[in-house]
């Protein structure tokens, strides 16, 4: 099998149809399968074939998808990396992957060149925009139409995702294409099963595609959508006020996002202009769904947010809250079908009902494993289980709950807190638009607990004010000991804070003032 058989069962099952629009410009499912075909062949002539590993890195665009779908077809692996990474950042994937071959835009030629540079695996550089001999332009002049897809194995690898790298070095995560296409495959069904509105018909649907498609998130919201056949309103990145007007002028019937871009929406000055009722169908990953975000865009737009759950590990999609059951606000649902789940302690047996310890999952989506990491990857898939290292429950109709990262929970003097659970207070707060927490060195109780809040626009609250509002709403010990106001929270490009880079703020502090 291989995964670009997604794109030929689009048009056979739905026909020719504008598939996207990009910033005003429509392209159909059949344009963007010709693109890929003469796109790969002209990689071929340039001796990228099976095997290779391939580099993206540009913002979101139809090119994008050009590239995914020409490298599959040939049989290559697709490193898809985000454009927002520094120079060494993108050495070291390179290095690490032992990257032949890097497709980009011409705007980040210099920085891939001089990442490049000291790779000896990098054979050719593409602008996927430019006009030269290395170019999609040149690449795909005079080009046959139709390309002979490769019939890779199922347990090939198709991509290799690079995780954040917010806890140490970036890790490759080996997806196959069995992985990718049993997860868009499982979460549609599941999505089907749970639909309520029988009046429409799944490609029907136009869905506003701001994630990035450089992370699996994105990634397979576009795979879902080659088997739903539903039209996408793509962006190059995501700004809440030009989200907004896409929805309202495309009558968007689909978002699937993340809470950093429901809370920008939210404390947009210009929120309240916009008519989002024609989306029927909210969704909300990759990070923790504060519950103070859900409570009022539910108030404001009269629709729950779905919240789900996923990690590169599993392709991504674990769980989800579905449209035909309870939403349960702070749950992120039930798994989707064909996975299976355990909350386990540190001897991997399973906990009960409400019991609090490690999530681990089970199914055909689990990843091949970690590239050049045998050891960990061992660790990782140990007794046919991934363990994922969240920390979660289980209520007694099967929702799951995310408490928090097994690395990121605070001991203080012996007590557990989770940082969730404090942000949650924060959030409640009338001037704190954005909230984190983390865990300080404290010489007596091993650590304290420090906060980083963002005010809302116009708001404003001391340090004081901040400490004293979370004395009233939660134990003492799980108190900040010291609040920092900062403008913004460090995140990656698809919205989750940067916990690291908070420990980084909070150190170099410490030390301008010792």
């Amino acid at each position: 099998m291989n995964l670009a058989e997604l794109a030929d069962y689009n048009i056979k099952q739905f026909g020719a149809y504008d598939f996207l629009v990009f910033e005003g410009k429509p392209y159909s499912n059949v344009e963007l399968r010709r693109m890929a075909n003469r796109l790969a062949h002209g990689l071929q002539a340039l001796g990228v074939g099976a095997g290779d590993k391939v580099v993206v890195l540009m913002p979101n665009s139809p090119e994008v998808i050009v590239a995914f779908q020409a490298l599959l077809r040939l049989g290559a692996t697709v490193i898809p990396v985000l454009f927002l990474l520094g120079v060494n950042e993108v050495e070291y994937i390179l290095r690490d992957s032992e990257a032949s071959v890097v497709i980009t835009s011409s705007i980040f030629l210099d920085k891939l060149k001089q990442a490049a540079d000291s790779v000896p695996t990098v054979r050719h550089i593409i602008s996927a925009d430019g006009a030269d001999e290395r170019s999609f332009t040149h690449l795909m002049s005079n080009q046959p139409d139709e390309f002979a897809l490769r019939d890779t194995d199922a347990h090939e690898v198709a991509v290799m995702l690079y995780t954040s790298g917010t806890t140490g070095r970036p890790k490759g995560v080996m997806l196959t294409h069995l992985n990718l296409y049993s997860n868009a495959k499982l979460s549609f069904v599941t999505a089907e099963f749970a639909r309520t509105d029988y009046n429409s018909k799944p490609e029907d649907a136009v869905s506003l595609l701001a994630l990035p498609l450089a992370h699996s998130y994105g990634l397979t919201v576009m795979n879902i959508g080659f088997l739903s056949g539903a039209r996408y309103m793509l962006m190059a990145w995501f700004e809440a006020e030009r989200a907004m007007q896409l929805i309202q002028q495309h009558k968007v019937t689909q978002f699937s996002g993340v809470p950093t871009m429901y809370a920008y929406m939210l404390n947009h000055a210009n929120f309240d202009q916009y008519d989002l009722s024609s989306v029927k169908s909210w969704g909300s990953g990759s990070a923790p769904l504060p519950l103070e975000v859900q409570r009022v865009f539910d108030a404001k737009i009269g629709q729950p947010i779905l919240e789900g759950y996923g990690l590169s590990e599993y392709s991504p999609v674990v769980a989800s809250n579905r449209a035909d059951r309870p939403n349960k606000r702070g749950s992120i649902g039930l798994p989707i079908f064909g996975t299976e789940v355990r909350v386990v302690d540190d001897d991997d047996c399973t906990l009960p009902v409400g019991e609090l310890g490690e999530l681990v999952v089970r199914g055909p989506c689990v990843m091949k494993g970690y590239y050049h990491l045998p050891d960990l990857t061992a660790r990782v898939l140990r007794n046919g289980w991934l363990h994922t290292g969240d920390m979660a429950r289980m209520d007694d109709d099967g929702y799951l709950y995310i408490v928090e990262r097994k690395d990121d929970m605070i001991i203080r003097g012996g007590e557990n807190i989770y940082p969730r659970e404090v942000e949650e207070v924060l959030y409640h707060h009338s001037a704190v638009a954005e909230a984190s927490v983390i865990g300080v060195p404290d010489a007596t109780l091993g650590q304290e607990v420090h906060a980083f809040v963002v005010l809302k626009n116009g708001a404003a609250a001391s340090e004081d004010d901040v400490i004293t509002f979370c004395q009233q709403h939660i134990a003492k010990f799980k108190t900040p000991k010291r609040v920092t106001v900062v403008s913004s929270l460090p995140k990656n490009i698809i919205g989750k804070t940067l916990r690291k880079e908070l420990r980084r703020i909070y150190e170099e502090q410490a030390t301008e003032t010792t």
